[in-house]
């Protein structure tokens, strides 16, 4: 099983949700009601990275990063295009929000037709852009001054084409090399930096936790209170708490529900990471109800993004069995919660 993070990752070094409760309690957008559910669901655009990259997945790691430099394009040789990705989550889902994922469109960033287009046929099908995962810009917290800013720089166009989406945050990645407190300063650096620009735009930068140390909560939080901006957050994967280097294949994690708890707090979006289901449609790894229950007590009521990353279902039964099983603890909590 290979997930998000170790398939960009590992090319990497080849190459060189809007109901949100934020920072303090802050509400976002789109306050919820009384007659709104207990939170919505979205979909997360990697779900469906095997129906989009198709074939491509296939090749090594040094073809596959120089092509995603050189003509991302040639990439995307799956079955289902990007443009059609909010069609595919309100007609095949009933889903009205989506989670866009940049290497899905990695030179349209400024292309302002093309983004038109993607609003066009989103606005059509009634669903909302949410945010947009962005990766392959940069470390972040680059120890080299230079390459840190080059990495902040990289990421404006993202925080451009989130407004123009009509999104509320671009996600992030908090990565960085050195000791815990010095990664600690710089990720910070680099963060507070790129919300400076994304504060300008009312664009909110989020960091998922996504591998080393962004993976520990505890490291996380700390830079989220380093950065201390409203415009700057976490977006909480219940999954992605590994906390070995990208390159590692090793058994070293964070726990998930203290983890989830730490970086709620700060919380603009939240990630509902999939992988095996049991056959009554609980989830192997994750206990959602528990999980729900953490992210519902610390006040958040903003949509919760789809993001099934699994080896046996399809992507398409993945997606449906991942959100029969949020709609479920939804229903099963709602009392609670009202």
């Amino acid at each position: 099983m290979e997930t998000r993070r170790n398939f960009l990752k590992k090319t990497a070094a080849i190459a060189g949700g809007v109901s949100v409760m934020g920072l303090g309690g802050t509400s976002i957008s789109g306050c919820s009601s009384s007659k709104d559910p207990l939170f919505k669901i979205s979909l997360a655009e990697w779900s469906l990275n095997k129906s989009i990259f198709g074939k491509s997945r296939q090749l090594g790691s040094e073809e596959w990063a120089k092509l995603l430099a050189d003509d991302p394009d040639a990439l995307l040789q799956g079955d289902i295009k990007h443009l059609d990705f909010a069609k595919v989550a309100h007609q095949d889902f009933g889903i009205d929000a989506v989670e866009y994922v940049n290497t899905f469109f990695f030179n349209k960033a400024t292309n302002k037709n093309y983004l038109k287009e993607m609003k066009t046929i989103a606005d059509g099908e009634g669903v909302k852009s949410l945010l947009i995962m962005c990766d392959r810009e940069g470390a972040l917290g680059d120890p080299d001054d230079a390459a840190r800013t080059m990495a902040v720089e990289n990421h404006y166009k993202w925080v451009d084409a989130a407004k123009y989406l009509d999104c509320h945050s671009i996600r992030v990645n908090a990565q960085s090399e050195g000791e815990f407190e010095e990664q600690m300063k710089l990720a910070a650096d680099g963060l507070s930096r790129l919300t400076e620009y994304g504060a300008k735009h009312d664009i909110n930068v989020i960091v998922e936790n996504h591998g080393g140390l962004s993976s520990n909560g505890k490291w996380l939080s700390g830079v989220m209170d380093m950065v201390n901006h409203p415009h700057c957050g976490t977006l909480p994967d219940f999954g992605n708490f590994y906390l070995g280097s990208w390159e590692e294949k090793g058994n070293e994690w964070y726990d998930r529900y203290v983890g989830v708890e730490e970086l709620m707090p700060y919380a603009k979006a939240v990630s509902a990471k999939s992988h095996n289901f049991n056959e009554d449609g609980t989830e192997k790894d994750t206990d959602y109800s528990k999980m729900m229950k953490i992210v519902l007590d610390a006040g958040y009521r903003g949509y919760v993004g789809i993001e099934y990353e699994g080896p046996d279902l399809s992507e398409m039964d993945g997606i449906a069995a991942t959100k029969k099983l949020l709609e479920k603890v939804r229903g099963e909590l709602a009392n609670k919660y009202s």
